[in-house]
């Protein structure tokens, strides 16, 4: 089920066309992954589900009810660009935007206690937001957008400006999240952080949408047929009867065991065939099917959907 259903959505500013009948299907209770090249219509996207801006054309469901205004209070958005007040104190502001999203003051405060000592920043309410340090501002951020327990959290460059361990700990409360039942939309560069914590993808760029689905089915289909295995045995034998349906990109020999990489050329073949031929000739002390990282992916996609197919597209980027 789609908690979030975006179809044929368009958006044009002045000459540029920043989404192109886009459609997006974000699972309900998923961290979907919004990824995409600087320029390429995620923040655009994002702006329009926090009704910030408008698209031209095209429609967008939240839970089953078109996008409307009383969404915006079973939203939680934290932008890329972060915005706190930096002459007032934190506990105050922190109240202040929870009190903006419908919360009592009673609720707001016990909330706050629970998230700035879950933080360990509870020391930080009497002091004024411009004497924390960039990645202390932003748990305080963190925590106003999360506090209300919205349906819907959003999440642009999260761990910008985050060392590794406060990048950690913010994973692990999105994953929290989500495991607690909200739907999360994640934008991010950084693709070693998608592949922890998404379910699913799109891949936006110059304003289309050019891929999307679960992370494994994506990788599978980008799958080009690697194997990498360590052999011991007889070696050469192996590699005789291999060559006819695979092509043997390296074999390393160290004392008595072999490291090889490989192609398979023939799509009838499996990897279980692979492991009974090796088997006749000697024993497998370790095998890996390689399969492309988001980032190799994220690369290749990219470069494939800008490469000109036609002459008319020849044509228009000269």
């Amino acid at each position: 089920m789609a908690y979030i259903e975006a179809t044929d959505v368009v958006k044009q500013f002045s000459n540029h066309l920043a989404l192109d009948h886009l459609s997006l299907s974000v699972p309900k209770g998923s961290i979907y992954g919004l990824l995409g090249p600087n320029g390429a219509g995620k923040t655009t996207f994002i702006r329009i589900i926090n009704q910030i801006t408008a698209p031209d054309s095209g429609t967008i469901i939240i839970d089953g009810k078109k996008l409307n205004p009383k969404h915006i209070y079973r939203i939680g958005y934290l932008p890329e660009e972060r915005g706190l007040y930096k002459k007032m104190k934190v506990g105050e502001q922190a109240l202040y935007l929870s009190r903006l999203k419908g919360m009592s003051k009673h609720d707001a405060l016990r909330a706050l206690k629970f998230w700035f000592e879950k933080f360990d920043i509870s020391e930080w309410w009497n002091k004024k937001v411009e004497e924390l340090s960039k990645g202390m501002a932003q748990k305080v951020q963190f925590i106003t957008t999360v506090l209300h327990k919205p349906e819907l959290l959003i999440f642009d460059e999260p761990f910008s400006g985050f060392d590794p361990i406060n990048a950690n700990l913010l994973k692990k409360e999105i994953i929290n999240l989500r495991n607690e039942g909200a739907t999360i939309l994640f934008s991010t560069h950084i693709m070693s952080s998608v592949e922890e914590i998404c379910d699913d993808i799109a891949l936006i760029n110059k304003s289309k949408k050019i891929l999307e689905g679960s992370i494994d089915t994506i990788k599978e289909s980008f799958s080009t047929g690697l194997y990498e295995f360590v052999f011991s045995g007889y070696f050469h034998k192996l590699k005789a009867t291999l060559t006819s349906n695979y092509e043997i990109l390296e074999a390393v020999e160290h004392e008595n065991q072999t490291r090889v990489k490989l192609r398979l050329l023939n799509s009838d073949i499996s990897s279980n065939d692979l492991v009974k031929t090796m088997m006749q000739y000697g024993n497998i002390e370790h095998f890996n099917r390689i399969r492309p990282s988001l980032n190799d992916i994220f690369i290749q996609a990219v470069e494939e959907a800008s490469e000109p197919t036609t002459p008319n597209e020849i044509l228009s980027y000269e």
